[in-house]
């Protein structure tokens, strides 16, 4: 099956980090969902950062009550692309169906250190995404994301930061939503 020698769940989820069996192993723990969610978590202890990685994006999708604070220790990663992954994951409604978000109480600490002093551009922008979520909501979020606006050395981050600040386009958009269209998940 899929040309593995072995397909078991942590079998699978070592293949992450092999760049000619990644995308097969990734479709086929995404296709066994909830059953391969143990090994996916484990994963996210490898000591391959593409293993991690591509953990946090099976949970992107398959992300459960008890994934989301291992998701949360993944955005302190040492790997740029893990933390980008993580905050994706966090921050990403449309990948999770019915599965509900993370609140401000798990994640907005998190994202707003991320966002002001995170080495890598790309973790910023995607903290901000994260960010974002809570701007119509809680005014540390709104802070952060002035200062992002006005300071990152990135004009990409500087960018982003300004959709979901008051007078941005994302934060206009959905401040005509009601609260709950804004987070179509409750918080955990």
């Amino acid at each position: 099956m899929l040309g593995f020698v072995r397909t078991d769940d942590e079998a699978l989820v070592s293949c992450l980090g092999d760049p000619q069996r990644t995308v097969a192993a990734y479709r086929e723990l995404l296709r066994r969902g909830q059953n391969a969610l143990s090994a996916i978590r484990s994963g996210l202890r490898d000591g391959n950062p593409a293993v991690r990685e591509g953990c946090c994006r099976l949970l992107d999708h398959l992300v459960d009550i008890e994934s989301v604070g291992e998701l949360v220790a993944m955005a302190d990663d040492p790997d740029a692309r893990v933390r980008v992954a993580a905050f994706h994951a966090l921050a990403c409604d449309r990948c999770k169906g019915d599965t509900c978000a993370p609140g401000p109480g798990q994640v907005l600490e998190p994202a707003i250190r991320h966002l002001a002093s995170d080495p890598d551009a790309h973790v910023r922008a995607r903290a901000a995404e994260l960010v974002g979520r809570f701007a119509h909501s809680d005014a540390r979020a709104v802070a952060a994301l002035e200062a992002s606006h006005a300071k990152d050395p990135s004009p990409a981050v500087r960018k982003k930061a300004g959709w979901f600040i008051p007078g941005g386009t994302v934060y206009e958009r959905s401040a005509r939503l009601s609260p709950d269209e804004r987070t179509p998940n409750r918080p955990l």
